[in-house]
């Protein structure tokens, strides 16, 4: 029985309103796949809302009831449902799925940027306090060499080391920068410990690495021969240390009263999703590394590479700020 109707309202109805929009992203998408805490929260909704509606029929409040009853049916209907599995989707996953999940943990990626630019910061100081720590710092052998004097032969071979090998070069370069972005990706178990170390030691080499070519004066050629291929090859690494620190988040479980185990599930999609688009970066970087980047004065004018790395930034930029937001709006 029911004593005081307007308390019972002022106090039942945000949760009615609540299971209303818990149901939209179920009803509003056919392939919607709910995580965990939100079929748990759905769940828990459709229970009070039962219970509410058998109040209301017991006092003979037929308005609300008639109100009350084709939402609970909804939400039933929903609960019960078998929701079929999608097919395979590339497109739909690249231009939807991807960005909603890069979005969706932003605080991740944000944290892996922060560790890089700080690894910079330190091989910078690292480089300027010490010169003969060039050995330690550098990532490739070939880097040992005086920037000017590498710059120099780079002009006068006009990229005829690769010449007719680019395929080849490229493969071996996207294999291996694709075991360092997964083994960045997969040091998430590590509790991102080693996920941690991995951004802080690149951003090291990578720090040393520009401050050398820009004592040496050579600034222009770094950032010809970087910005084409690490536009996409450096947001890739980042993309993938985005899902390792999503993985360590998950097996933390700061503020989740759920189960290792259900969290790490939750997570097991969005971790694949972020994992799969850095794999599709780093082929792009790999073609353009060969075909373009490894390609100098006179071949190729720096000034074009740099305009053709600084749009590859811009449409990455927009891309991941902007693609998928009609799907989102459709879930709120």
């Amino acid at each position: 029985m029911i004593l005081d109707l307007e308390r019972f309202l002022s106090r039942e109805r945000p949760k009615w309103e609540a299971l209303e929009q818990a149901l939209r992203p179920f009803e509003n998408d056919r392939f919607y796949r709910p995580s965990y805490d939100e079929s748990l929260r759905l769940f828990d909704l459709y229970q009070h809302c039962a219970a509410d509606l058998a109040r209301l029929q017991e006092a003979s409040q037929s308005q609300l009831s008639a109100f009350l009853e084709p939402l609970i049916a909804r939400a039933y209907a929903q609960i019960h449902s078998v929701r079929k599995r999608s097919r395979a989707r590339p497109f739909e996953w690249l231009t939807q799925t991807l960005p909603i999940v890069f979005r969706r943990h932003i605080r991740a990626f944000v944290l892996a940027c922060a560790l890089m630019l700080l690894g910079c910061a330190v091989g910078i100081t690292l480089f300027e306090l010490d010169g003969d720590a060039k050995a330690v710092l550098m990532p490739f052998p070939h880097l040992l060499n005086d920037p000017n004097e590498r710059v120099k032969q780079e002009e006068k071979d006009r990229g005829k080391h690769i010449t007719g090998h680019q395929i080849a070069f490229s493969a071996s370069l996207i294999a291996h920068n694709s075991s360092v972005a997964f083994f960045s990706m997969a040091s998430g178990m590590t509790f991102g410990l080693g996920t941690i170390l991995m951004l802080f030691a690149n951003g090291v080499n990578l720090g040393a690495v520009c401050l050398d070519y820009a004592h040496a004066g050579q600034t222009r050629f770094l950032v010809g021969w970087l910005l084409p291929h690490g536009a996409f090859e450096i947001p890739a690494l980042l993309l993938a240390s985005q899902a390792g620190l999503l993985l360590a988040g998950a097996l933390i479980g700061a503020r989740s009263r759920l189960p290792r185990a259900q969290r790490l599930r939750a997570i097991s999609g969005d971790v694949f999703s972020l994992s799969a688009g850095a794999a599709a970066m780093l082929i792009w970087a790999g073609l353009i590394e060969a075909f373009i980047s490894q390609y100098h004065e006179p071949v190729l004018p720096y000034s074009a590479k740099i305009a053709f790395g600084i749009a590859e930034l811009i449409l990455l930029a927009w891309f991941f700020s902007t693609a998928g937001r009609k799907r989102e709006k459709l879930r709120d």
